[in-house]
């Protein structure tokens, strides 16, 4: 499994450091959370394409750079994210109204493209686009509201997915990756790498004050491979 730090738990003064250390530890894969203050139920404001542009010129090319938009007008500015430097695009589907489109020029940028959708929204609302996406993400906890907890009942959906992208790969179509993000540890990362989670994002139990990126990642592993 990929394990994928969400920088939002990080010292925002320190974030070069934390870049430096992530990927010292082996992490190749770095997950940029954007809010707008609209999308997200508290309303929080986060970054955007500066940030994101600095990221990338401090982690360099070879590292796989996602922006997860929680934003009210991804079709309108998704662009700002690619020219900052991302490597895949995840849009929320609850709130684009021509999937296909953003899709396809997404892709003509060169840009991966990935869905992703609210622990209320259903499979269906992005399987009829699983074969173009390059990437699917569950959420397992609702965007933006603090101080949640797992939401283990994600696990039919996760595997919804896990059935369709398995067939789409049987059939000889693309190998969309799975992803899932929200309250993922080491106490429970083993769980829905069972589901057929590809990717796991990890906030708070990868960037804390309790360990180091590096001892808070192998504690991630041993999990996985107990």
């Amino acid at each position: 499994m990929i394990i994928t730090p969400s920088i939002l738990t990080a010292d925002f003064c320190e974030l070069g450091k934390t870049m430096d250390e992530a990927i010292s530890s082996g992490i190749d894969w770095i997950h940029l959370d954007v809010m707008d203050g609209n999308w997200v139920i508290n309303r929080t404001i986060t970054f955007g394409p500066a940030l994101i542009k600095n990221i990338r010129n401090r982690v360099g090319p070879d590292i796989f750079v996602d922006c997860h938009l929680m934003v009210t007008n991804a079709e309108e500015n998704w662009e700002q994210y690619v020219d900052a430097g991302v490597d895949l695009v995840i849009f929320h589907v609850e709130v684009v109204a021509d999937i296909p489109a953003l899709i396809d020029n997404l892709h003509a940028r060169g840009c991966q493209a990935g869905a992703v959708l609210n622990p209320a929204t259903p499979a269906s609302a992005i399987l009829p686009y699983l074969e173009n996406l390059d990437l699917v993400l569950v959420m397992s906890v609702v965007p933006g509201k603090g101080g949640q907890s797992f939401m283990a009942e994600m696990e039919g959906k996760s595997r919804t997915f896990r059935a369709a992208i398995d067939a789409q790969i049987a059939s000889g179509g693309r190998a969309t990756k799975l992803m899932i993000d929200g309250g993922i540890k080491a106490h429970n990362v083993a769980q829905v790498a069972d589901w057929g989670i590809e990717v796991a994002v990890v906030g708070s139990g990868l960037i804390n004050d309790k360990g180091t990126i590096a001892e808070n990642l192998v504690e991630i592993q041993q999990a996985l491979n107990a």
